[in-house]
């Protein structure tokens, strides 16, 4: 294990501590639902529509595709005028044609005449052969959502094809598709359900309130994302501030992809550094051995150190440049892009290697250490999934600070420090718990001997920087979405 220095605490850590003793886990105000449970929320709204309206099931299907799955909205715009929506929705009280059931018909379509038992019709009684009716039923689903439209085939008739219609007339493969075409509309015109982003997944996310926790939700496929964007979680920043600087990553003269990310000199000996973990404590390899920071690539101390999160421009590099000013405000503006950038960037690659070192424990390394340091089991070692959790969660939270320190105005300063202090602090705890889980778990995997005293040790160490970390983390959220309201008015 690496020197101890690296994970102790200063006492204002120590303090910090004692304000997780209550804590108490975030609830969620959000729910998953899978495809069934959507289908009943669709079937409890039409069953509604069906009893108040005193209208069948499947019409109350069919105008509420029409109304976009408002109940309310139906409900009063049909109070106020029934007939209206009726005569506009093609919800037929009476039948315009009638025939006894001994009469035989003309199909409309292919003028065959057929017995009563072979003909179908809708509400208006037009009749046609189940072949007909069929082929026109199946080539409108087969050409998508519009078939929850469909209407009679008379070209003068508007009344509606429901679903219990359909239900007859096509295969099963056939009605599985319109199910699957009334479902997405249900999902996609409801307010405050919607489709899970990730390809190839089948469940929605429902939303109750996020007045208290942004948009972030977390699907059962495990994607998580933003519920309004449904880009991934961005906070501090709001969505209009991710397709903002979405956009500006993918303008070609201002892309920095070219700066970074994996490889960069040694300062000392100049040879090429990949950068293999998540934290940005870089060693190079022997003779050399020198440590540096990966982002500014000065000498590392401690990390305690200060953070080089701060953009500091080089005013003095600028002055020695002979530059037109407009060239100079240019070369500014990118190079203070490209610092904001870089981080940004490299905490996903961080946040990447952190879900992959998560993967590695869950699978490969419990496994070891209940095998190798006899006294532990499985449900004790909890505390290291939760750590590398927390190494996750807040990477993303300080990849997405960067993006809003870009969008900070330039002539607030006292802002500009009170946001560089609050990211700074919370990403030292977060590179030294980093740090700590990387390395800190090594000896214990390696060695065949029981090391319980060292073990409690890293366990005391892991859990109170988890703990720590979450807490400048919570405070970093804080500030940056109250918009570092602290300083106004000084």
């Amino acid at each position: 294990m690496d020197d101890e220095s690296d994970y102790m605490y200063d006492d204002e850590e120590s303090n910090d501590q004692e304000d997780y003793d209550e804590e108490s886990n975030d609830q969620e105000d959000y729910t998953v639902l899978k495809e069934e449970e959507i289908a009943k929320l669709q079937e409890d709204d039409i069953n509604e529509v069906s009893n108040v309206l005193c209208i069948s099931q499947s019409a109350a299907c069919f105008v509420l595709t029409q109304f976009n799955w408002k109940v309310i909205d139906l409900k009063d715009d049909w109070f106020a005028d029934e007939d209206g929506i009726r005569q506009k929705m093609g919800l037929l009280e009476k039948p315009v044609v009638q025939f006894a059931e001994k009469q035989r018909s003309i199909c409309g379509i292919c003028f065959d005449g057929y017995n009563y038992g072979w003909m179908y019709w809708a509400a208006c009684g037009h009749p046609y052969c189940g072949q007909c009716w069929r082929g026109y039923v199946s080539a409108a689903i087969k050409d998508g959502p519009l078939c929850l439209m469909l209407r009679c085939p008379e070209p003068s008739c508007r009344a509606a094809v429901g679903r219990d219609l359909v239900l007859v007339l096509v295969s099963k493969q056939e009605y599985e598709r319109y199910r699957y075409y009334l479902l997405r509309s249900y999902v996609e015109q409801h307010l405050k359900i919607k489709w899970c982003p990730a390809p190839g997944c089948k469940y929605a996310v429902k939303v109750d309130s996020f007045a208290n926790r942004g948009y972030d939700v977390s699907c059962l496929c495990s994607n998580s994302y933003c519920w309004n964007c449904t880009e991934e979680n961005h906070r501090p920043v709001d969505c209009e501030t991710v397709r903002k600087w979405i956009m500006k990553n993918k303008d070609s003269s201002q892309n920095a992809e070219w700066i970074l990310v994996n490889t960069k000199p040694c300062p000392k000996c100049k040879r090429p550094i990949q950068k293999n973990q998540g934290c940005h404590h870089m060693t190079c390899s022997a003779p050399c051995r020198y440590e540096f920071c990966w982002y500014c690539l000065k000498k590392f101390e401690s990390y305690s150190a200060a953070c080089c999160n701060a953009y500091r421009g080089n005013y003095d590099e600028m002055k020695e440049l002979k530059l037109e000013p407009d060239k100079k405000k240019l070369k500014h503006h990118l190079d203070r892009y490209v610092h904001y950038y870089e981080r940004w960037a490299s905490n996903r690659t961080s946040k990447e290697k952190a879900i992959e070192s998560l993967n590695e424990v869950r699978t490969k390394h419990i496994e070891e250490l209940v095998s190798k340091q006899l006294y532990l089991t499985k449900l004790e070692l909890i505390f290291i999934i939760e750590a590398w959790q927390q190494i996750i969660e807040c990477r993303q939270v300080l990849r997405w600070s960067y993006a809003y320190g870009y969008y900070m105005p330039e002539d607030e300063p006292l802002k500009a420090k009170l946001f560089e202090h609050l990211q700074g602090q919370a990403e030292n705890r977060l590179e030294r718990l980093h740090k700590c889980a990387v390395t800190g778990l090594q000896p214990f995997l390696s060695s065949e001997e029981e090391l319980k005293d060292s073990f409690n040790k890293f366990r005391i160490e892991l859990d109170a920087l988890t703990r720590a970390t979450k807490d400048h983390f919570k405070k970093l959220l804080t500030g940056l979405e109250n918009g570092l309201s602290e300083v106004d008015g000084d």
